[in-house]
């Protein structure tokens, strides 16, 4: 409500009484702008306690507000925020699976079995939707990281774009896998060797459906499924959104000038003993083609309500409300970062339940 303040004058003007012109608007706080229309009126409305100022030659009309109040609101406001972000370093977060695409899946499934040494620890058929999942790992879903697969109905083929690079396994002999993977007719993109500008002996190879899979050689490893790796347009920006968004740390960072490209490794504990993302920003490319195939990662937490008020405080985007999903009542919410990778997030009681 606009507050009057009582002016010398015995004649005290009405709003109704005024002649308006030019469109303006009155600014309550916690309401939508009210347009109006002001003109020769504007010098009266000093009358009623009110400020007046030009924008593109409109007059905007504010009510006058305490300063004091502004600023008890404002530091009720940010000691909020500093909490919300403050929490997001508390919870309980692990990364529980990957999700993406295939076209055939019992094809995908024989050949994580047989070349990756993977398990298949479930699968589910949903008529209904018109799709099947099968979920593979080298461990329980309940304290490893696991691969989603998702086949549709009918779907046989899929565009892996250019922003998703690789998916990441710790093998104690990269010589002695890749033989075995040739053997069983896989494809080798990158013969066993040490990475660029390091020691680490690698080798990349792909699945049927075009994944790439970097094989790393370390020793015994209690998550074998180690990395997802993702492209970004900006580094700073990426790191920093998922520090106070995802509370994940920033295990490492190297640049490589000579083969121009930067990586971050991104996660919740040491990457030898814990599924981490690698973060790669190639110099001078901001954009990339997602495609169709890959879909995100999920992530536990012991509260989707405050994982989305803190997402959105770190400027990202949400794009499922958070909430139980029908029929299953797993509450979860799902994000975009800032280059639109999808993440969802699972509460992690509900994800406990749903594997029982």
């Amino acid at each position: 409500m606009v507050r009057i303040i009582p002016v010398a004058s015995s004649i005290k003007p009405s709003l109704s009484s005024l002649r308006f012109s030019n469109v303006a608007c009155f600014s309550f706080p916690n309401r939508r702008l009210t347009p109006v229309y002001l003109g020769s009126a504007v010098p009266q409305l000093q009358s009623f306690g009110l400020r007046s100022c030009k924008f593109f030659k409109r007059a905007v009309i504010i009510p006058a507000v305490s300063a004091a109040g502004n600023a008890a609101a404002q530091a009720s406001t940010a000691a909020t925020q500093e909490n919300t972000l403050g929490w997001v370093k508390k919870d309980k977060r692990r990364m529980l699976h990957v999700v993406y695409r295939v076209g055939d899946l019992d094809r995908t499934i024989k050949f994580y079995t047989e070349c990756l040494g993977m398990k298949l620890l479930r699968k589910r058929d949903v008529t209904d939707e018109r799709y099947t999942n099968a979920f593979l790992g080298y461990g329980p879903e309940d304290s490893h990281f696991v691969i989603e697969l998702t086949y549709n109905y009918g779907v046989d083929k899929y565009d892996i774009g250019t922003g998703f690079g690789h998916f990441g396994i710790a093998v104690e002999d990269v010589t002695k896998t890749v033989e075995l993977i040739k053997a069983k007719g896989g494809k080798v993109t990158r013969e066993p060797g040490p990475v660029k500008g390091g020691k680490t002996v690698i080798a990349f190879i792909e699945d049927p459906d075009g994944y790439k899979f970097e094989l790393l050689e370390r020793g015994p490893s209690p998550e074998p499924l180690c990395q997802v790796m993702l492209r970004v347009g900006d580094l700073d920006r990426s790191i920093e959104f998922h520090e106070k968004a995802f509370g994940m740390e920033l295990l490492r960072k190297r640049d490589n000038p000579e083969f121009k490209y930067t990586i971050a490794m991104m996660g919740y504990g040491p990457e030898d003993k814990n599924a981490v993302l690698e973060l790669t920003y190639n110099y001078g490319v901001t954009e990339y083609d997602k495609g169709n195939a890959y879909a995100q990662i999920a992530i536990g937490t012991d509260d989707v309500y405050k994982t989305a008020e803190a997402i959105e405080l770190a400027g990202g985007k949400i794009t499922r409300e958070p909430g139980p999903l029908p029929g299953i009542g797993t509450k979860i919410t799902a994000c975009l970062d800032p280059d639109g990778w999808k993440t969802v997030f699972v509460d992690n009681m509900d994800f406990l339940k749903e594997l029982e």
